[in-house]
């Protein structure tokens, strides 16, 4: 009994007080964004409209850390292909004349060989979960259907799920949140008694326990300290739900949620952040869900929505790893997760970070 007790008592010490009961906060760097035990390497995405692009462009850029995309009232990879002109006459609308999906194939498999992108051949075995209303007259059905046509050129056509839903607009439905379900109206959210982040995270991530109340108080962080220089087009500040389970250190996952346009904090404050519904399953599957702002601009570059960059206002790279507003997220991600956002290197770890388990 005496060897038992010495045994539990030296564990403990070596997990530093682990055995105490006594839970410390986790640590928080100068960007407000504290230090989490998160894997940067099975990181899930979701967005809606331009947020739906920009979730997607992550996705294929870094498809070694992500696992599964949710994209809500959006088109395919690079609709725009660095073009406004196109992003407004192809990308969006009817879409009678949405860009050529061998053409955005072969873009795809380009950037790909030249390492702009990660390899494809991740994607294979990601979820995928693809949502449309049926009164959107923003992003229409055929530039919707692009969207699938080009995701199971590289992921198992199985883990693609499509849901076109009647009397719902251009937003983001929830069960009671938001105003009119058919409407497509700031600040985009739905009351349409369907619960869009339950089923999205469900498609990602499978089983789920019943949510919770979700009503934990946003973290705030500076998203300019946190992204460094790629961060000049985010708003001051971002948002980031963190479970009281995943405060105290236990293993989390992390979902990033992309508003769409006119969605962004200096439109609707916390609004979409706190009503998304997302907290609510964050709170009881150990999820945290980064809410990155993006700015609204009417000087160079030109911004006026605060859209997340799907056309080129940041620069040519948008929609690759050299993308900045893909950088600067990316950069979030390491500071959560202890890697060191200069080398990408786990700092907790004896070696630097490798292939992800499967």
């Amino acid at each position: 009994m005496m060897k038992k007790s010495i045994l539990v008592a030296l564990l403990c010490g070596v997990v530093l007080s682990g055995c105490s009961g006594q839970d410390e906060p986790p640590q928080v760097d100068e960007s407000g964004l504290p230090r989490l035990n998160i894997d940067p390497f099975r990181v899930t995405v979701s967005g809606l409209s331009s947020g739906a692009y920009m979730a997607q462009q992550f996705h294929f850029a870094h498809s070694e850390r992500v696992r599964g995309a949710a994209l809500l009232a959006g088109g395919p990879y690079d609709c725009a292909q660095g073009s406004l002109a196109t992003a407004l006459t192809q990308c969006m609308g009817n879409g009678t004349n949405p860009p050529d999906s061998e053409q955005l194939l072969a873009l795809i498999r380009q950037r790909a060989d030249q390492r702009t992108i990660q390899p494809l051949a991740n994607l294979r075995q990601d979820q995928v979960w693809l949502f449309r209303g049926q009164r959107d007259q923003t992003v229409g059905d055929a530039i919707f259907n692009r969207a699938q046509d080009v995701y199971q050129q590289f992921v198992e056509p199985a883990n693609i799920e499509q849901i076109t839903r009647a009397e719902t607009g251009h937003l983001w439905p929830t069960l009671t949140s938001g105003g009119d379900c058919a409407g497509s109206e700031s600040p985009y959210l739905g009351n349409c008694n369907y619960d869009a982040a339950g089923e999205l995270l469900a498609a990602l991530y499978g089983y789920l326990h019943e949510p919770g109340s979700g009503e934990r108080a946003l973290v705030t962080f500076n998203q300019h300290m946190a992204g460094g220089r790629f961060a000049d087009s985010l708003a001051d500040e971002g948002y980031l739900y963190v479970p009281e389970e995943c405060a105290q250190g236990q293993a989390c996952s992390l979902h990033i949620s992309f508003h769409g346009c006119n969605q962004h904090s200096a439109a609707v404050g916390d609004r979409f952040a706190r009503e998304s519904g997302l907290n609510r399953w964050a709170d009881s599957n150990r999820l945290v869900i980064l809410y990155p702002q993006v700015r609204p601009s009417t000087t160079e570059p030109m911004n006026p929505q605060g859209c997340w960059d799907w056309w080129g206002y940041t620069g040519a790279d948008y929609a690759t790893l050299d993308g900045l507003q893909i950088e600067a997220v990316l950069k979030m991600i390491n500071r959560m997760a202890g890697v060191n956002v200069n080398t990408d290197v786990d700092m907790n770890a004896d070696t630097e970070t490798g292939t992800p388990e499967d």
